[in-house]
């Protein structure tokens, strides 16, 4: 697909959308998820708590009585990262009692790093426990009034919480990247299904252009049906100013070909009058350049025409045969070699008279042999149509630079011992440009001129 695709701008985008929206939603989930799961051991620690005030608000018990376990074995072992602690802070010297599992340790009190009093009464807040733990601690103030005052604190170690979260985020980034890959799939199969009209409707424009169809034809969708329409509109539209065209300069040719005619007429019966021979001899200019331009017009109408394709084999054929016809009282024989997969991107009319015009020129200049070679050729860039080569040697005397450039030139002439009004490799120069094809000259391995006419293919 390239980057100026309509695919490609569809698929990028909701890629782009795709991945925006996945990587919100994972952060979303990841943070619900950690909330929950820090609610969840907010309260597991939160029960703990009550026990132990639970606890302390009895003063009928012994003041030695341990309750160490809470019904948790953790609170038994050393360093295992989950701790109580009681503290009693209106005496003088502050009275504690913790955990086994706290050993010698203390764990800080939240009132004095800042932490507010939540409206449950309490204070939540991660600390650094013994031995470098990252716990979870909840703290409570408890009044006793005439029994006392204390600080009731439960910590546990955060590592359960981490753990889950990190576990759900695995969990979360393979379902995530799987789903991701699917609407990916997705993705490309919608912009395939969903574009599938707009390439039928390309393939359609170059079946016509390549002489397979006349019009777009089938169903299309609402949203692109106008589009065809309008299509279809505009090539029959281009037909009719064509065939218009072809009728205006047909009715032009014979509005001025008829005076030409009583000129050329009247001044061929005083040819002994150097006033007439001047105009006879400016009748036939008129007449060469009225022919000219009439058959540019004739030509450019032609060259409007889609969906015209013509077989190159043949018509090289039925030219080599004309040729050798017409020239056989010298002798010269005409060969041709040509692509049987060949094909030109116009009229047959056209391609007859433009290989017609140096197939002649080059058996009226040969000595004996003329050769004639068509083949295709894939430009070396992309996007750019096959080429349709054709090549006319002779093995005349051939041409100098400065000679080709002269007879390159619109009725420019080396012998006028030869036939013809000059204007061959004119005509064949401007209809080769009308086609977005050229001519060059050159020398002929045989020796003598070598024209290589280029036209667009298929």
């Amino acid at each position: 697909m390239a980057a100026s695709s309509l695919a490609n701008r569809l698929f990028l985008s909701a890629t782009a959308w795709l991945v925006v929206i996945l990587a919100i939603t994972g952060v979303v989930l990841s943070s619900v998820y950690k909330n929950a799961t820090e609610r969840a051991f907010d309260r597991r620690l939160n029960l703990y708590l009550r026990t132990l005030i639970a606890e302390v608000a009895t003063p009928d018990e012994p003041p030695d009585r341990q309750f160490q376990s809470l019904g948790e074995p953790l609170f038994e072992l050393p360093l295992s990262g989950w701790y109580w602690q009681i503290t009693r802070t209106d005496t003088e010297k502050p009275e504690v009692r913790s955990s086994r599992s706290l050993w010698d340790k203390k764990l800080p009190k939240l009132e004095e790093q800042g932490t507010e009093l939540t409206a449950a009464g309490i204070r939540l807040a991660y600390v650094d426990g013994p031995e470098g733990q990252n716990l979870r601690m909840v703290e409570r103030p408890v009044d006793l009034g005439a029994d006392g005052k204390f600080l009731v604190s439960v910590a546990g170690d955060d590592t359960e919480i981490f753990d889950e979260t990190r576990s759900f985020d695995y969990y979360l980034g393979g379902t995530f990247t799987a789903l991701g890959i699917v609407l990916l799939l997705t993705t490309v199969f919608q912009v395939r299904f969903g574009l599938a009209p707009l390439k039928r409707i390309s393939e359609s424009i170059a079946d016509i252009r390549s002489g397979r169809a006349e019009r777009l034809e089938g169903e299309f969708p609402v949203e692109i049906a106008p589009l065809a329409r309008e299509t279809n509109a505009l090539i029959d539209a281009n037909r009719e100013i064509v065939e218009r065209a072809r009728t205006h300069v047909g009715n032009l040719a014979h509005a001025i070909k008829t005076p030409l005619s009583v000129i050329v007429n009247e001044a061929g019966a005083h040819l002994a009058d150097p006033f007439a021979a001047k105009v006879m001899e400016q009748a036939d200019v008129m007449r060469d350049q009225v022919a000219h331009h009439l058959e540019r017009a004739r030509i450019a109408a032609r060259v409007s025409v889609v969906a015209t394709v013509t077989e190159v084999a043949p018509t090289i054929e039925a030219l080599r045969r004309t040729m050798e016809k017409i020239h056989r009282d010298r002798g010269i024989a005409v060969e041709a070699k040509a692509d049987h997969s060949a094909k030109f991107r116009g009229e047959r009319q056209d391609l007859e008279e433009m290989v017609g015009n140096l197939v002649d020129n080059a058996c009226k200049w040969a000595a004996s042999r003329v050769f004639i070679e068509a083949l295709v050729e894939t430009p070396p860039q992309a996007g750019v149509g096959p080429r349709l080569r054709i090549i006319v040697d002779d093995d005349g005397r051939g041409l100098s630079e400065a000679e080709r450039a002269q007879v390159s030139r619109r009725g420019q002439r080396l012998d006028e011992s030869k036939p013809g009004s000059g204007l061959g490799l004119s005509i064949v120069t401007d209809l080769a440009a009308l086609y977005g094809g050229s001519l060059s000259l050159g020398g002929a391995p045989t020796g003598g001129l070598r024209a290589e006419l280029i036209l667009p293919g298929i």
